[in-house]
């Protein structure tokens, strides 16, 4: 039973809570605020509904999917010229982690590689208000930004308590624009997100909490937002599932799961969240024959895995994905080499990888 547990980040809740943005600003005193987003949040207008309520914001909207040292460097270079003393994000994963990213940079200097790790960042950190519109990731409750190197595509997880937003806003209002497969994707990754945080060698009681109520949530919701995307319950349930497995994420890492989607996503394009989707059953059946990990969270949690990336319609194989038997030996190279991989509750090694991608091609 023992933790040790400090919440870093305030969480406001409800239909339209993102009209609490310039009240929530002023009570954190900023008084130059960079809004950091991408071109669809734009063409969706949650941008503009931020905007106006913050009359003195300036917008970067250039953010891209899976971040990398190149979007973070640009974004806070063209946030040096605004005078800024506080951030605001809104999007999905990439636009918190992007804005998290340039915090570190421009609030105590050097690259992103400098921050890889936990509590690199020696300086304060300028306030940060989330605003995620997608229900996936939980960056809005993690002090983490996860970003690509550039050149090596290894994917560095940033972390540093002061990294963490101040405020996130869940506001589920925001969710209902999601096309049907980004709301399958994020779903699966926050899926996998109560999942593997329920077993890691990183779990604690605390944590367990998290991933219980998170996974409950999910299962749940999930086939009723991708049914019925206009439904507001069913989406609140998703985003504040989402949100509760990043608190999981926080006090519990991740899994071989992670390990395994990050090289699919960089070398043959797979959506992040379909791709920890599909390697997420056969990580489980693989944990499971060296214990009894998952009884606690779901008895038939592999059947019920495998029906939820069913209900998606998106494809459960690699080689529907265009990923080629011969690429194997090259992806569990750099799956073992992942940050994740060593909180799996069983060892993962590389020939184990070999076997994971196997199953899955």
């Amino acid at each position: 039973m023992n933790f040790d547990w400090q919440a870093n980040t305030r969480i406001v809740f409800g239909a339209n809570s993102v009209d609490r943005v310039g009240e929530l600003v002023r009570e954190l005193g900023g008084t130059k605020v960079l809004l950091v987003t991408d071109p669809g949040i734009v063409e969706a207008g949650h941008a503009a509904r931020v905007l106006d309520l913050l009359p003195n914001a300036i917008m970067y909207e250039q953010v891209r999917a899976n971040p990398t040292t190149r979007d973070v460097d640009e974004c806070a270079a063209f946030a040096r010229s605004t005078g800024l003393d506080l951030l605001v994000a809104i999007g999905g994963g990439s636009s918190l982690d992007t804005a998290k990213g340039a915090n570190f940079l421009l609030t105590n200097g050097g690259r992103m590689q400098d921050y890889w790790g936990v509590g690199k960042a020696t300086k304060a950190m300028l306030p940060l208000i989330a605003i995620p519109t997608t229900a996936g990731t939980g960056s809005e409750c993690q002090s983490f930004a996860l970003i690509a190197d550039e050149q090596t595509h290894q994917k560095m997880a940033c972390g540093d308590s002061k990294a963490a937003a101040r405020v996130a806003i869940l506001d589920p209002t925001l969710t209902l624009t999601q096309p049907r497969h980004v709301t399958a994707c994020t779903g699966l990754d926050a899926l996998a997100h109560a999942v593997e945080t329920w077993a890691t060698t990183r779990r604690s009681e605390l944590s367990a909490m998290f991933s219980r109520e998170a996974y409950r949530l999910i299962t749940s919701n999930l086939t009723q937002v991708l049914d019925q995307p206009l439904d507001l319950s069913a989406r609140s349930a998703m985003q504040l599932g989402a949100a509760l497995a990043g608190v999981a994420i926080e006090n519990s890492m991740l899994g071989a799961a992670h390990s395994a989607a990050n090289p699919l996503t960089a070398h043959f394009g797979i959506v992040h969240g379909h791709a920890v989707g599909m390697m997420l059953p056969h990580v489980v059946r693989y944990n499971s024959s060296a214990g009894d990990f998952y009884a606690d969270l779901d008895p038939d949690l592999v059947t019920r895995l495998t029906q939820l990336l069913a209900s998606t319609q998106l494809p459960t194989r690699l080689s529907d994905c265009g990923v080629p038997e011969s690429s194997i030996p090259m992806l569990a190279e750099e799956a073992a080499r992942q940050w994740t991989a060593q909180f799996n509750p069983r060892p993962v090694r590389v020939a184990d990888f070999v076997k994971l991608y196997e199953y899955c091609l």
